[in-house]
């Protein structure tokens, strides 16, 4: 009998959480496309930052100071290594996020809407030690930073 109002709690918390859902978007505050957003294949797939910046549309990237990686200089376990991006650069756009030794440089890239403050954080994966680009897209130019973190125990199955 336990086990039969387990069952009864579970689906009954799913079906509310559903309901909400589906109210929300009815409303017009949560919008269909949040749950399918587009994403950019191509700059995922890519394997070194020049080619990332290509598949998202720039050329080159500019160094900047403006931009600050909060990451370990030493991450112990590279399966999560918390990395923290802020941009100081006026009308940012995007903040993207690469892991240079990785099989796929691309680990996340964020949108980042006018009129909001340019600061992301994430957990990333590293397999190895490696440069980690924090890239900017702001007014139609792309500006990059980078910070090396040592890895003692790598995440990509090592």
């Amino acid at each position: 009998m336990t086990t039969i109002n387990h069952k009864r709690r579970v689906a009954l918390k799913s079906g509310g959480s559903l309901a909400v859902i589906t109210a929300a978007i009815s409303a017009g505050v949560l919008p269909v496309n949040a749950f399918a957003a587009d994403w950019n294949k191509a700059a995922f797939d890519a394997k070194t930052l020049n080619d990332v910046l290509k598949a998202m549309g720039g050329s080159a990237a500019e160094k900047s100071g403006d931009i600050v990686i909060t990451a370990p200089d030493i991450a112990e376990n590279g399966a999560v290594v918390p990395v923290a991006v802020a941009s100081k650069i006026p009308n940012t756009q995007s903040i993207s996020i690469l892991v240079e030794k990785n099989p796929s440089s691309l680990a996340a890239e964020f949108d980042i809407l006018p009129g909001t403050e340019a600061n992301v954080g994430t957990r990333v994966k590293m397999g190895q030690s490696s440069n980690v680009h924090a890239v900017v897209k702001a007014g139609g130019k792309y500006y990059v930073a980078t910070k090396e973190i040592k890895v003692t125990l790598g995440g990509c199955g090592g």
